[in-house]
């Protein structure tokens, strides 16, 4: 069918309406929370690498999105969409996460991302609950015989750009005394291979994605030492766009999901029994019945189903399931869990209250 253009003569008062309406569209769609856009998309759009970030987020030999922080993004969508598949992942740099996210390129970042000050009061984005925690750290030959950063004093240190490490480590510099030429790389890849390479005397990075490299990349691990001083240690979290309570309310309770169900022991390959025993007897744990969808209450006022804790589970796993899968003992990279066991085991990993 063909268009007509008619252009007609405007009174004061119909330039006037439209001017209002125009202001008072964008309004309106900026008012519509994520959670909403998504389910109308059918599909959440989720945050990956340019690149590959061992252990957390990379390509298996097949193409498929793989990593702890990917688990994150299918348990969203397991969550809202009732499937961990209805998600497309958007490869970015470091520096392209916010920008991405604010523009509306993705919905949320699972991305090994701190949850730091400047980027809360300065960026248009807020965080959820943490689901990680990581110290930064140094990684040198053991040929070195450097034992700790103090020592690094004239050396040449290799990081990632665009991340929070690189003011943690003019700090560090500046509190200690010391001295080093920071050298920087967009991906993973070229900064691991400069390292490797021999022109930096030292990897300052994220100290999990450290081990993890440090498993992969070489034949003999115990050639490269993780010096044991922390720089700092980072809560990881989900970030969203700001001022989207309904959508990060969502995002904060799926990770408390798989927490508790960690807790619970309730796993992807029991939580179907569990489930028909609670089914068969409500009354005798109320709260497990309605943690599971058996009865009503933890659904509506998400904009969630009842079973949406059930679909994260049996779909994706517990908080200990997935770790264990993607860094831990099931992984090749058998990264000891540490301050990320549970609160109960010793561990910091915690989760706000199911009542």
């Amino acid at each position: 069918m063909e268009t007509i253009d008619i252009k007609l003569p405007l009174s004061r008062w119909a330039v006037g309406a439209v001017l209002a309406i125009a202001m008072v569209a964008p309004a309106s769609a900026e008012s519509k929370s994520t959670l909403d856009v998504i389910k109308e998309r059918g599909n959440l759009r989720c945050s990956a690498h340019n690149g590959s970030f061992p252990g957390f987020f990379e390509v298996d030999d097949k193409g498929a999105w793989k990593g702890f922080d990917i688990q994150f993004c299918k348990a969203v969508a397991a969550a809202v969409l009732g499937s961990p598949d209805k998600v497309t992942y958007v490869p970015l740099s470091w520096a392209q996460r916010f920008p991405s996210l604010i523009s509306g390129d993705v919905d949320i970042i699972f991305k090994a991302t701190g949850w730091t000050l400047s980027r809360d009061t300065k960026q248009k984005i807020d965080f959820s609950i943490p689901y990680f925690v990581g110290g930064f750290q140094f990684m040198v030959p053991a040929s070195s015989k450097i034992k700790s950063g103090k020592e690094l004093d004239g050396a040449t240190v290799c990081t990632a750009s665009g991340t929070s490490i690189e003011p943690v480590l003019a700090d560090y510099a500046a509190t200690e005394k010391v001295k080093f030429q920071v050298v920087t790389y967009e991906k993973s890849e070229e900064l691991q291979g400069a390292y490797f390479a021999g022109r930096c005397d030292a990897l300052a990075g994220w100290g999990p994605s450290l081990a993890v490299t440090r498993t992969q990349k070489v034949k003999d691990p115990a050639s490269q030492v993780i010096l044991p001083i922390t720089i700092s240690l980072e809560p990881v979290a989900a970030a969203v766009r700001q001022d989207d309570k309904k959508f990060r309310t969502v995002v904060n309770w799926v990770i408390a999901a798989m927490i508790r169900a960690e807790e619970l022991g309730i796993t992807s390959a029991n939580v179907d029994s569990i489930r028909a025993q609670v089914t068969a007897n409500p009354a005798s744990n109320p709260a497990l019945a309605k943690f599971l969808g058996v009865q009503k209450g933890v659904g509506a006022e998400l904009g969630l189903p009842d079973t949406w804790v059930y679909d994260v589970i049996k779909k994706v796993g517990n908080y200990g399931q997935v770790y264990d899968r993607e860094l831990g003992s099931g992984s090749p990279y058998k990264l000891d869990r540490a301050s990320n066991r549970l609160w109960k085991n010793g561990g910091l990993i915690y989760g706000p209250v199911f009542d």
